[in-house]
């Protein structure tokens, strides 16, 4: 497990795993303004599959760390757009009708409304960027 162990609640300013789909996602924010962050300490320490840790706040939007390796499910967001940028790997991110590759260096936002399902065929680690309303596993 990342960092520690990690309450299994749901609430918006905690930590939790998600245990119908075995995510785990960590919703505090880990660092404050003016804090360094060192993301490769964080991808070393790291032994889950499928990994988030929002890492700060921008606004009204978060900085997520995804360290992740599988499929995650389909899903969409209503009401946000996601950015997804990866530093090491590859995400494939499936559309209805077709994949969107990214491999280091490349991001893509996905608008909301889209249904769509990343997946990393190996460890793959990226930054999200989304507003601070958003539920990762989708609106139901």
């Amino acid at each position: 497990m990342c960092f520690g162990s990690i309450p299994l609640n749901k609430n918006k300013n905690t930590a939790y795993m998600d245990t119908q789909y075995n995510y785990v996602t960590r919703l505090d924010v880990r660092f404050a303004h003016f804090e360094k962050m060192d993301v490769l300490q964080m991808v070393a320490e790291c032994k889950d599959k499928w990994f988030n840790q929002t890492l700060t706040t921008v606004n009204e939007s978060v900085v997520r760390l995804g360290i992740v390796e599988g499929e995650y499910h389909w899903h969409k967001h209503d009401n946000d757009d996601e950015f997804f940028f990866v530093l090491d790997g590859q995400l494939l991110i499936d559309l209805e009708d077709s994949t969107i590759e990214l491999n280091p260096n490349q991001g893509v936002t996905i608008s909301k409304g889209v249904m769509h399902r990343p997946r990393a065929p190996k460890k793959t680690v990226m930054l999200m960027v989304e507003t601070s309303a958003i539920q990762p596993t989708g609106d139901e």
